[in-house]
């Protein structure tokens, strides 16, 4: 049995923003989504079984990864996705101050909906665990 926590990555960078932990407290899955410093995902390699990035921004994200991939290659339990600006400029348009979002995985597809509207997120794997 594990327990998935929301961490305190936006102020603290010893912490995921999302983390799944085992019973003893060791972290299995460290979750971080923008663009964190490679040093930061080094770190995060070295204390949890997996890593996933989820980063975003378009070009930037593109640069950061090309800067960095020769570092993530070292990392075995790496995984890094990107979320291209067509996805996250549709998911911005569902923000809203109370938000009640539903959200549907099939076959490795995302969509997200609020009733009213429906946004696939696409994903696009820039990294791998393991390769």
């Amino acid at each position: 049995m594990s327990i998935f926590e929301f961490g305190q990555g936006m102020t603290n960078d010893d912490e995921a923003d999302l983390w799944q932990k085992d019973l003893t407290g060791s972290i299995e899955l460290w979750l971080d989504v923008g663009i964190p410093d490679e040093k930061l995902i080094r770190k995060a390699c070295g204390r949890s079984s997996q890593v996933i990035v989820y980063c975003y921004g378009g070009r930037v994200a593109d640069m950061w990864f090309a800067q960095n991939s020769t570092q993530f290659a070292r990392q075995k339990n790496l995984t890094i996705v990107n979320l291209p600006v067509t996805s996250t400029q549709a998911l911005a348009k569902l923000a809203q101050r109370n938000m009640n979002l539903q959200c549907t995985i099939q076959d490795g597809q995302v969509w997200l909906s609020d009733g009213a509207a429906s946004v696939q997120v696409e994903r696009v794997v820039l990294k791998e665990a393991g390769k």
